[in-house]
């Protein structure tokens, strides 16, 4: 069989699937709003009209019917599974469905949905985003049959070769983060000998923190910081550690990493970002609020300066002189950005490309791409700042692989093999050859790690999920958090007790502690794992 062959039976398979989600119709001919379907691929277009699709599901099949044809690719079964799956709610709640709506990344994702889904011949969406807010006003739940038999078009075009695309993309995606485990394996050639793992305590119960209320002038409330100095100052430390949640957290998520960090003798300071807390994820389910995305970035970034500048000015009582910038997710991102390191020029060619794949493998993309919208001051260096921790760091987007901005400032950037928001290969191990000429830099990979593994919430250690607004399962946090937490304090505390020394951690491949098991990358292996995907 030819690959041409091949190729078009795939088409002919996804079209009787298309075919199926049109099934539907046949039960509500009087609610059709649309006089027919048309499914473009290979340069054709095959228009489906509803009194045929009527015909089809009562039986009544011509022998010349060419639509017949198609259409004899689904069983009854699969056409009665479509159409529930159409009647469960595609809304369950108006007020946030409307706020993500208007945000900017529900909008581009519409606006790129729209270019694979014609309404008539427009490409904007808008006809979509219109009914929508019309039966969001009428009914509490809307369900995508709803939606579909309410657009007042003619003709809704599918693209079926953009589907397609987009799903070999989706494919592709999904194989390299699989394939990544068993590369690791294969080019273990190193020999180094790692000292025997003694992971601490998940809980260490001496060590308190203070609480401080900052006046900021960029923000019409107070910045709330816990401020963890070590209760033994014997150790004598060189840094300080500025601890920022990501998009939706709060400092409490992370008491367990600056409890261990203190207790190892770290000053930390962990901050609350208003805007972007879990007071604003909580204003988004309710409705109030939209979604938070890239635009608050600005602001997160003066909530680092006026942390300096208050600890210059003793408002923050920590006697080391050096600072750590450490982060998970958007707070990573924002570390980075705060260190001076400038956006490349191209980040909007690249972007387009992204928006039109249509990927979701990466939503990181999302947030990264919105930057090309937002202007951020340019920044001067940090001139204290020693190193930058990156908990599921991403920002691969925003720089190209050996950029003229790479800055010579140690990163240490953890994520894991479960992580679809940032993945390892393009965010973590990407950033790190994109941004970082330092030798000490490193990436801990954890296998079976997600991207909400570092955050601990109320009742996790009793329980497999937690208490507040995240309730986080085992489904969405990914292998053993408990233990992840527990082996990223103690790689963290070894990272920044070799930065002390000016010494890098050994690279390492195939580690085990427990049941987890991890690796820790530098540049060379990066390239030759970057080099077989």
């Amino acid at each position: 069989m030819t690959l041409r062959t091949n190729s078009f039976i795939k088409k002919l398979v996804v079209l009787g699937t298309v075919g199926s989600l049109l099934a539907p119709y046949c039960f509500y001919p009087k609610l059709r709003a649309a006089e027919r379907f048309e499914i473009h691929f290979d340069g054709m277009s095959i228009p489906i009209s509803i009194k045929e699709l009527i015909d089809w599901s009562n039986g009544e099949e011509e022998t010349n019917s060419e639509l017949a044809s198609w259409l004899n690719l689904l069983g009854f079964k699969e056409r009665e599974g479509l159409a529930k799956f159409l009647s469960t709610p595609l809304v369950r709640d108006k007020s946030m469905a409307r706020q993500i709506l208007r945000s900017w990344s529900g909008r581009k994702l519409l606006d790129e949905v729209s270019d694979l889904i014609l309404m008539d011949e427009d490409s904007s969406g808008e006809s979509v985003l219109d009914t929508l807010e019309k039966l969001l006003n009428e009914k509490d739940e809307v369900t995508t049959f709803d939606l579909l038999n309410s657009l007042s078009v003619k003709a809704i075009h599918i693209d079926l070769d953009g589907w397609i695309e987009v799903a070999n993309n989706w494919r592709s995606e999904l194989n390299k983060q699989q394939k990544l485990t068993s590369d690791l394996v294969s080019i273990n050639e190193l020999s180094v000998k790692r000292e025997a793992i003694n992971v601490l305590p998940l809980e260490i119960k001496e060590t308190e923190y203070e609480l401080i209320s900052l006046n900021v002038p960029h923000r019409n409330e107070p910045l709330n910081l816990d401020v963890w100095n070590p209760s033994s100052r014997n150790t004598i430390r060189k840094n300080w550690v500025l601890l920022m949640p990501g998009l939706g957290g709060d400092r409490n998520h992370f008491n367990w990493l600056a409890r261990s960090l203190s207790h190892n003798g770290w000053p930390v300071v962990v901050l609350d970002h208003p805007g972007s807390d879990s007071l604003a994820l909580e204003a988004l389910v309710k409705g109030r609020l939209p979604l938070p995305g890239g635009e608050v970035i600005p602001e997160r970034l003066n909530d680092i300066d006026n942390i300096l500048k208050a600890k210059e000015l003793g408002q923050i009582d920590i006697s080391a002189e050096n600072i750590v910038l450490m982060g998970h997710s958007l707070g990573a991102l924002t570390a980075i950005l705060a260190s001076g390191v400038t956006i490349d020029e191209k980040l909007e060619n690249r972007c387009q490309k992204v928006l039109d794949n249509l990927s979701l493998s990466n939503l990181s993309s999302l947030l990264q791409c919105q930057l090309v919208d937002i202007t951020l001051s340019k920044r001067k260096s940090i001139e204290n700042l020693s190193a930058i921790v990156g908990m599921n760091s991403f920002g691969s987007f925003l720089w190209q692989k050996n950029s003229d901005n790479q800055i010579n400032i140690p990163l240490f950037l953890t994520g894991g093999t479960f992580d679809l928001v940032t993945p390892s290969i393009s965010e973590q191990l990407g950033l790190l050859l994109a941004l970082s000429s330092s030798s000490l830099s490193r990436v801990l990979l954890i296998e079976g790690a997600s991207h909400f593994s570092p955050i601990r919430v109320e009742g996790q250690m009793d329980q497999s999920k937690g208490k507040d607004l995240f309730n986080l399962g085992e489904s969405i946090v990914g292998y053993h958090p408990l233990s992840v937490q527990s082996l990223l304090s103690f790689e963290i505390i070894s990272f920044l007790e070799k930065l002390e020394e000016n010494k890098s951690i050994p690279p390492n491949t195939n580690l085990n502690k427990g049941e987890l098991r991890f690796h820790i990358l530098d540049r060379n292996i990066i390239e030759k794992l970057v080099k077989i995907q």
